[in-house]
């Protein structure tokens, strides 16, 4: 009689435990901006009725799965959204225009652009019916870590989080080390044509000139500074492409006056994701937690456009 009774307690759970384990539900997106496509994945954990959600912000020539981690062949955004929604969290995660499947070239990119982008993703949000939108996060990786922190300044709406993950935090100095200060001031004097870029990392892009301007007058400190709620800021020392490092994070937060988080780990920009995954794990785990816990704080005051 006490194996039965037992029996019966476990299948009486087997619903619930399906439900946390199930897989969850991605949907491709999209929304206007300035008459292009912008193109996303809006991913939904299993079971869960308007649920909070997380923007998610790609870096430099990335797209909106993000570098894949070669041992599990899987990008680091797609990774990060399947483990948020295990834990009640849905995600939007964008292409900006230019790249993946978004309309645009890339060497119209800007970085103003990209902030245009997320803005109007954070409207789409507002309208999606799917998810609470009084419930969102932003989080933002190198570039889009720098897109990140302009976005929660100058949002119309509410962020319960901002997560920055090896942010740009000071455009001018970074590139000028990353293509070289020549090339930046051939970008600046191009007259609006492209300059090839060549990068360190392999390979080349053309850009315009808006793009080298913004460097010079994007400030994501000064942006960061503007959002007065909770800001976890993730660091490698090992980065070698924005440097020093945890200074750089460090700086973000100086000027932040609302709660914030410095997460630092001996990883370099791609979370060692090269040679091991647990750090990129931890990183996506100490994320989640961060958002999940800020959800239902009280809204702070909200920044006008």
């Amino acid at each position: 009689m006490r194996d039965i009774t037992m029996l019966a307690a476990v299948l009486l759970l087997l619903p619930a435990l399906d439900q946390v384990h199930a897989a969850p539900s991605q949907t491709v997106i999209s929304f206007q901006v300035d008459g292009q496509k912008v193109v996303g994945t809006l991913e939904l954990p299993e079971g869960a009725a308007k649920p909070p959600v997380i923007l998610l912000l790609h870096g430099f020539k990335g797209s909106r799965d993000e570098l894949q981690i070669p041992s599990l062949k899987q990008g680091v955004f797609a990774r990060a959204a399947d483990a948020w929604a295990t834990k009640g969290l849905a995600s939007l995660r964008i292409d900006f225009r230019g790249g993946g499947d978004s309309d645009g070239s890339f060497e119209d990119t800007t970085i103003s652009g990209q902030i245009k982008d997320a803005l109007a993703a954070l409207d789409f949000l507002q309208r999606e019916k799917s998810i609470n939108p009084a419930k969102v996060a932003v989080v933002g990786w190198s570039q889009g870590g720098g897109v990140a922190a302009s976005v929660a300044g100058r949002t119309a709406h509410p962020l319960k989080a901002v997560a920055l993950w090896n942010p740009l935090s000071s455009p001018s100095g970074t590139f000028a080390a990353v293509f070289g200060v020549d090339t930046l001031k051939a970008g600046l004097a191009s007259g609006g044509k492209a300059v090839t870029v060549k990068l360190p990392w392999g390979g080349e892009v053309s850009l315009k000139t808006a793009y080298f301007e913004d460097l010079f007058t994007i400030d994501p400190v000064a942006e960061l500074a503007k959002y007065p709620g909770p800001v976890f800021v993730a660091v490698g020392t090992k980065d070698t492409l924005i440097y020093p490092q945890p200074q750089f994070g460090r700086l973000l937060l100086a000027y932040h006056k609302g709660p914030g988080e410095l997460w630092v780990r001996p990883m370099d920009h791609v979370f060692n994701v090269f040679d091991e995954t647990n750090t990129v794990d931890e990183l996506i785990e100490a994320t989640g937690a961060f958002v999940a816990k800020n959800m239902d704080r009280s809204p702070s005051g909200v920044k006008r456009r």
